[in-house]
């Protein structure tokens, strides 16, 4: 996957932008754009990429993605074969940071808007009240007019702000700190070659290449802007598509092992209770009593 810029249409023409999209055998695009964007899923399943996080997502999911933060949905399965006849239907609200003027968020009753932007560029995703609330709203905005328009999407923000029922997407804790379109381009060439390849070996050396830097460079780049190194950021993807591989496949835990680049089962063990906290056969047994239970 190539992560696009993408222009969200019809930006001068209003504030924000709030649109309800029905598709099918959707494939989106992997993009980043200025805009946060508010994802409220109606109806669908699929694979959702935020960052250096893969997940399953499902109808009820209501996630907040801060600018410029990678991410595509896509109704497909575990092993990327298309959901035959699948609906998905979202509802999108996408809106810069000083959509409200560039002075708003320096006024002292918005510090909490400051921090849930700056929040929102780990990706967070919404639950309980909350989401019910946020998800009323949203549904009210994309037919509202006018001034309501702004009232409407003033309660979504405070809602938003205020809430606690929320868990963050990725691990980043500082989000993407993308300054220039250089840093983006070579980003861009980072996850594009990442995503591609985590399965196989991956060595500073072909990513500082990639890059055109030296691998001293480019690993000062990437501590730069992710706060972590390079091989951080590698075992995050390989651990999360594990994570989905336990849960959605049938394979073997030994041959995820080898199908998520780790050919020493130690290592992945390692690896895999260091970001899980538990090992893949209680996080597999884990998952499986919270599946029957549903």
């Amino acid at each position: 996957m190539k992560p696009q810029y993408l222009k969200i249409a019809g930006q001068g023409l209003q504030s924000f932008s709030i649109r309800h999209d029905k598709l099918y055998n959707y494939r989106g695009n992997w993009h980043y754009h200025p805009e946060l964007e508010l994802h409220y899923v109606i109806k669908g399943e699929g694979m959702r990429f935020v960052g250096d996080r893969i997940d399953k997502f499902a109808a009820g999911d209501l996630v907040l993605l801060g600018e410029n933060l990678p991410h595509c949905w896509q109704s497909t399965n575990i092993d990327n074969t298309v959901l035959v006849n699948d609906e998905f239907e979202v509802i999108v609200l996408q809106f810069l940071p000083n959509c409200m003027g560039a002075h708003i968020l320096n006024l002292p009753e918005s510090g909490s808007l400051t921090k849930l932007f700056e929040c929102a560029k780990d990706g967070i995703m919404f639950h309980g009240a909350t989401k019910q609330k946020v998800v009323c709203l949203m549904r009210e905005l994309s037919t509202a007019t006018n001034i309501d328009r702004l009232i409407l999407f003033f309660k979504i923000l405070r809602e938003l702000s205020e809430s606690d029922e929320l868990e963050f997407l990725t691990k980043s804790q500082s989000g993407y700190q993308t300054r220039n379109e250089c840093d983006m381009t070579r980003i861009n060439q980072i996850y594009t070659y990442s995503m591609a390849n985590y399965m196989q070996k991956i060595t500073l050396s072909q990513m500082a290449a990639l890059c055109n830097l030296t691998v001293t460079s480019f690993c000062r780049f990437f501590r730069t802007m992710y706060r972590k190194s390079y091989y951080d950021f590698l075992t995050e993807i390989r651990i999360s598509k594990a994570c989905l591989m336990i849960i959605e496949s049938s394979q073997t835990i030994e041959r995820i092992c080898h199908l998520c680049g780790y050919h020493n089962i130690s290592n992945f063990y390692r690896h895999f209770k260091n970001i899980t906290a538990m090992t893949p056969y209680v996080y597999k047994r884990k998952y499986a009593r919270r599946n029957i239970a549903a």
